[in-house]
């Protein structure tokens, strides 16, 4: 197997990938929305609402003799070559960095120390396996999925199409039955056995059912509704369901965990795609969980507007004109703060983040606005002080009451294990809340 590892926001030379050339040439210069439809799985799904990672950011992107990656993290997988993009923070193959934010954000448990084999296919699927329950829970927010299905009957009660083939099979000699068939809508379906086979796939796992408690709501209703089930009946399912995608724009969350069921229930040992010819991964924007884990460390002082759900949005402007989701506001109305979260490099930190920055403390009156990002070294705070005054007449001069601080928060790069790096995190976590209570 061809294996290679690059880390996110950086460049690295043409040359270096001539070994995954082939799946090189299925992302090169290749959209997020373009590699979605290839089979990768994108996380989260709602990526056109995001503000550091849109639809048209590309994983891989040349620069003269280079590739260049951006804020996507995660694995993928064309034939015997691999992929793996880690955060800038990881070390010696071990992304603890990244594996905190899972764990974090998306209770997703180190895989690390999982009992499993230690190849990336299998590290891959179990990714697969610890996000169906966010994905279930996402989805039964709908309500349990209904669409119409055809049911055959034989009795004397004839409501839909008589099916002559199957009454002459049945019925011969005739004894007061017709076989017929109709259309009903139901909740027992194709993508609800689908969901139900998957859910217990993972019963089966050892640690399948502490997985499963933490949906246990949305498990029994997915049970309920299946009254039909069979477990010899799961490779119809699946053809089915591979033939007919959801499409209806309202059940979007349903396409997700159809797509999920259909990756984790086609899985085979050390091939997670469908064929060799299959490319297939998963990817998950590092901006996204940057700031949602820092919501984690600081939500009791801020509010955090969510642009992905649609939560706490805010306007610039009076008859609901211009809308904007700052990442965070303070809760202190009387010294109030603006606060981004920035997933990338300190230094590309720059003219655009200014402008919108400087929009959100005149949109909500602070004096004060925070840069948070990721570094790898204890810098001291980066203090930018508005300017006031004109070139032109030669009286600039800077303004002590207005502000915007760049404030790092310490990623350990020295451990020696993932215990001795949560350890370290937690130091470091602590040393940054008391900085921003300052």
């Amino acid at each position: 197997m061809k294996v290679l590892r690059v880390k996110d926001n950086s460049v690295n030379k043409k040359e270096s990938f001539e070994e995954i050339s082939k799946l090189v040439c299925k992302i090169a210069d290749k959209t997020l929305e373009q590699v979605g439809n290839e089979g990768i799985f994108i996380f989260p799904e709602s990526i056109g609402n995001a503000e550091d990672i849109t639809e048209e950011q590309m994983i891989l992107q040349s620069t003269n003799n280079s590739y260049r990656t951006g804020n996507v993290m995660g694995f993928l997988g064309f034939g015997d070559e691999r992929l793996i993009i880690e955060s800038r923070f990881g070390q010696e193959g071990n992304d603890y960095f990244m594996e905190y934010l899972l764990a974090r954000v998306l209770d997703i448990p180190n895989l690390v120390d999982m009992k499993s084999e230690a190849d990336q296919d299998q590290k891959l699927f179990n990714f697969f396996l610890f996000l169906f329950p966010y994905y279930l829970k996402a989805a039964m927010r709908k309500g349990v999925f209904k669409s119409y299905i055809c049911c055959k009957y034989n009795d004397g009660n004839v409501k839909g199409s008589i099916d002559i083939a199957r009454h002459i099979a049945r019925n011969t000699p005739f004894t007061g039955n017709i076989a017929y068939s109709k259309r009903e809508f139901s909740y027992d379906n194709d993508v609800m056995e689908l969901i139900r086979h998957t859910i217990e796939f993972i019963k089966r796992k050892p640690y399948g059912n502490n997985l499963l408690a933490k949906v246990k709501d949305d498990v029994k209703l997915v049970v309920d509704a299946t009254s039909k089930f069979e477990p010899y009946d799961r490779q119809r399912i699946i053809e089915s369901n591979k033939k007919s995608p959801i499409r209806h724009a309202y059940f979007r969350e349903y396409l997700m965990l159809q797509r999920l069921c259909l990756l984790i229930l086609q899985h085979r040992e050390h091939q997670v795609g469908t064929g060799m010819r299959q490319i297939y991964g998963i990817l998950f924007d590092g901006a996204w969980l940057w700031e949602e884990y820092i919501n984690t460390l600081i939500e009791n002082a801020f509010y955090h507007p969510m642009n992905k759900g649609g939560k706490g949005a805010q306007w610039l402007f009076a008859g609901n004109y211009g809308l904007i989701y700052p990442d965070f506001i303070s809760k202190d109305s009387q010294k109030r703060i603006i606060a981004d979260a920035k997933y990338k490099p300190v230094d590309n930190i720059g003219n655009k983040d200014y402008l919108q920055m400087l929009a959100y403390m005149f949109r909500f009156e602070a004096r004060s606005g925070y840069y948070i990002y990721p570094e790898a070294e204890n810098s001291e705070d980066l203090f930018l002080y508005l300017n006031k005054g004109l070139t032109y007449e030669k009286n600039v001069a800077r303004r002590e009451d207005v502000n915007i601080i760049k404030r790092g928060l310490k990623i350990p790069s020295a451990a020696e294990d993932y215990e001795e790096f949560l350890i370290m995190m937690h130091r470091s976590e602590g040393e940054f809340i008391t900085r921003l209570g300052r």
